[in-house]
């Protein structure tokens, strides 16, 4: 999700017509975009972990999210396009239940592997495949966003300062979530969840566009899965983390 994909926060900063006053609120604009892009972090985490590169995960963050940023821009360009054209919005809603697909069935096969006593790094995905599935993941969840902002207010400046602060705020949670994904157990679980709620929020959007679908429920629950999948931190790495004290 983007910030400004919600109409109330668009139409306040609309009002807000001096830069001074905009500065004023950029606070409130990081903050929010921490929350709403915690779905999109958690995935782009895994993605960058799958690459079983540790060393190399925070380049390919970078050169992910750095496509990623080129993308949402041409995006905003594109936006109205995207707005005439609901088939983008669907194609971009598959590729995200793709995505949560993807993941549960490639973790059970990992459970069968590990019940049957099979220890296994398994195969690790190329760096150039991982870059860009990370920058074509941040696209998927930017279309319905960038669009519905476009559609709300015609602050082209407003528009783009929300992408890089979004992008921004990306790059610091998902190095934070790599972390994370290792220390709560149930997080990757939430995240792609929370994922497929994303999908499903677009897909109703496009088959039922005149279904109101309240801004609030999406960060309820978003917020929900969340605190549910940081309800367990993982005793081992916390023996791990006391040995090393």
């Amino acid at each position: 999700m983007d910030i400004t994909s919600l109409p109330s926060l668009s139409d306040f900063f609309e009002g807000a017509d001096q830069w001074g006053e905009v500065l004023a609120l950029l606070p409130v604009l990081v903050l929010l975009e921490l929350i709403l892009s915690a779905d999109n972090a958690v995935a782009l985490a895994a993605i960058a972990r799958s690459s079983r590169q540790p060393e190399r995960e925070g380049l390919a963050l970078n050169l992910g999210i750095g496509i990623a940023l080129v993308l949402r821009i041409a995006l905003i360009v594109v936006a109205q396009w995207v707005l005439q054209n609901a088939w983008v919005q669907l194609v971009a809603a598959s590729y995200l239940v793709w995505l949560v697909v993807d993941h549960f069935s490639n973790r059970s096969g990992d459970d069968a592997e590990s019940s049957e006593g099979n220890e296994s790094d398994g195969l690790s995905r190329p760096f150039l495949n991982t870059v860009l599935l990370l920058a074509f993941t941040d696209l998927a969840f930017s279309i319905d966003s960038v669009a519905a902002a476009v559609a709300i207010s015609d602050q082209i400046v407003l528009i783009s300062t929300g992408a890089f602060i979004g992008i921004v705020a990306l790059r610091f949670t998902s190095a934070l979530f790599i972390r994370w994904l290792d220390l709560y157990p149930r997080l990757e679980t939430a995240g792609f969840l929370a994922v497929a709620f994303v999908a499903l929020r677009l897909i109703v959007h496009v088959v039922v566009p005149s279904l109101n679908q309240p801004d609030w429920l999406t960060l309820v629950v978003v917020l929900l899965l969340f605190a549910w999948g940081m309800s367990i931190r993982s005793k081992a790495l916390d023996q791990d983390e006391g040995h090393a004290c």
